[in-house]
């Protein structure tokens, strides 16, 4: 069982950046592939970010890319999300996840059930 509690979301004017933080609880943390994903309102969840177990490998979904950076320390049981030259389309509710990481497949990444565990989600504004 992994517990998952995001945190660092809030509210940053367009072109800030923010930072946000997932905590997981058990052991078994460094076993699981890790990924980040975003609600807005009024819309479906999509996929934002993964990283593998190990953090050596990372994936991103092509709205963000080249201004988030995904990382995990797994000596704290984090996973982080650092978000630079934020736009007010990146509003939304920020979850993380966790997926056993038996394989590094990127088609499987993007796919919500294909995740075990997920956090309550963190609030992340950006205003015009």
């Amino acid at each position: 069982q992994v517990q998952l509690v995001e945190s660092g979301g809030g509210l940053v004017q367009a072109g800030g950046s923010l930072r946000l933080s997932c905590a997981a609880s058990g052991r078994t943390f460094s076993t699981y592939d890790m990924g980040w994903f975003r609600q807005a309102p009024g819309k479906e969840r999509e996929f934002v970010a993964a990283i593998s177990w190990s953090g050596g490998n990372t994936y991103y979904a092509d709205s963000v890319k080249g201004r988030f950076t995904i990382s995990r320390d797994n000596a704290k049981n984090t996973v982080y999300l650092q978000m630079n030259s934020l736009k007010p389309e990146d509003t939304a509710v920020y979850y993380c996840a966790a997926k056993y990481g038996s394989s590094w497949y990127r088609p499987d990444l993007v796919l919500q059930y294909k995740y075990d565990y997920w956090g309550q989600g963190t609030q992340v504004t950006v205003s015009s």
